[in-house]
């Protein structure tokens, strides 16, 4: 148990960093950062990391943002409000240039320097770093614990994957004692990777039971003590700006740095079919991730939206958002999201649909209707298949989507091909009768 004397509210900041351009996820970042991607239907993917920190007791929090921020701004202020008693804040940190550095961020370690004279006004003994971009559900209380426990001066949060995703991590080796020796990025080297694979000793008093070859990954959480993250970001040090490439590597041959390994679910939503699979996964039966959970729920913005109308409706393994209208519709396999409509014998199956910022008034689809344009929403006897239709679309009556028959990775007019998944962009008009 963390002692009496550490206080979480006094002793902890929380740092959520919003990432970079997001290339991966375009066109989903085309108009927004990547923690403002909506998820689930309802809410938006900087929404897990917030409310892990709620959960955890942690209310002092950072989110650090540069690349296409101004609707995440909007939801964090729209969404998370602490009473003038408790102390808690969430604190929006935009990339700015100064009269000292006129530059962005550069990687994760420079989003924090940027900020750090301002960060070291609050007081704090730990550092709790975080991404902005990842679905998982955590305690970070068990994080700190362990921390402290075996005063670490560092320590990284880390999940045990199977050899064929290596590439994609950073991958540690750690002794018995869970302090790490070696941290290899993106490892592709056979050789090193045999080096870096789990041993069956290590994997029992980890806890782990798989037959299959795994490492530990870095899930790009960390705690850093006040003290350890000043030096690992110090002047001469400012080559080095990501954590994973540059920081924890260096750190290891001069501070104690442990590995604090996860064991429930984590995704990392850096690519359209991550997006794609992970919230798919969530109309499952028993999907991997549980917004059911009532002991850690995940908060997002109250919008106040009447209950959704379904009429003469056929779905399967579907969540359907708040304030919908969907008629004699088919739906299998899929995430509708807020304020959707989706008109007469439409067909979807394995779709995401992300929904509405606000409804279409009657004077507004008279003026669509005068520019021949359909309303906003899903017309008539449309057929969609493995597509991603991404906010304030307006889709005719006849429109045929699928990505059969097309390139795995392709640009089209008014849409584009990513891991074999369509994606109809935000803001986009496909006229009636649109085959793609």
């Amino acid at each position: 148990m963390i002692s009496e004397s550490f206080s979480l509210q006094r002793d902890v900041i929380s740092i959520i960093l919003g990432g970079g351009a997001g290339t991966r996820l375009f066109p989903l970042t085309k108009d927004r950062a990547k923690p403002a991607v909506p998820l689930a239907g309802k809410y938006r993917l900087v929404d897990i990391p917030i409310s892990n920190c709620i959960n955890s007791d942690l209310k002092r929090i950072f989110v650090l943002t540069q690349f296409q921020s101004s609707s995440l701004h909007r939801h964090i202020h729209q969404s998370y409000h602490f009473d003038d008693f408790s102390n808690g804040f969430i604190e929006i940190m935009a990339a700015q240039q100064t009269s000292e550095n006129m530059e962005w961020y550069q990687g994760t370690a420079d989003a924090v320097r940027h900020n750090m004279l301002h960060l070291q006004n609050h007081s704090h003994e730990l550092a709790l770093i975080l991404c902005g971009d990842q679905l998982y559900r955590m305690d970070y209380r068990d994080l700190l614990e362990q921390h402290l426990s075996t005063r670490a001066e560092v320590t990284v949060a880390t999940i045990p994957v199977r050899r064929d995703v290596t590439s994609q991590y950073g991958i540690m080796e750690i002794d018995d004692e869970r302090q790490i020796q070696r941290f290899v990025e993106k490892p592709k080297d056979a050789k090193v990777l045999d080096s870096l694979k789990l041993q069956s000793p290590m994997l029992s008093t980890l806890r782990i039971h798989s037959d299959d070859d795994l490492y530990l990954a870095s899930m790009g959480i960390y705690v850093f003590n006040r003290r350890s993250l000043e030096q690992g970001l110090a002047l001469k040090n400012r080559s080095l700006d990501d954590f994973g490439k540059h920081i924890i590597p260096e750190m290891i041959h001069s501070h104690r740095v442990f590995a604090y390994v996860h064991h429930g679910y984590w995704e990392d939503i850096g690519t359209i079919k991550a997006f794609f699979e992970s919230n798919l996964d969530l109309t499952g039966e028993q999907p991997m991730f549980n917004f059911f959970d009532v002991s850690a729920p995940i908060y997002s913005r109250p919008r106040y939206l009447p209950a959704s109308r379904l009429l003469r409706c056929t779905l399967d393994r579907t969540l359907i958002a708040d304030g919908c209208v969907i008629d004699d519709a088919i739906i299998s396999h899929s995430v509708v999201g807020i304020r959707s409509w989706i008109d007469i014998g439409t067909v979807m199956k394995d779709c995401i649909i992300m929904g509405h910022d606000y409804y279409e008034t009657p004077r507004l689809m008279m003026q669509a209707e005068a520019k021949g344009q359909p309303r906003m929403g899903i017309g008539q006897r449309c057929h969609l298949e493995r597509v991603i239709v991404d906010k304030n679309t307006r889709i005719g009556n006849n429109v045929r989507i699928t990505p059969e028959g097309k390139a795995d990775n392709m640009d089209g007019p008014n849409f584009y091909v990513r891991d074999g998944i369509v994606v109809i962009p935000k803001n986009a008009i496909v006229p009636d009768g649109t085959i793609i």
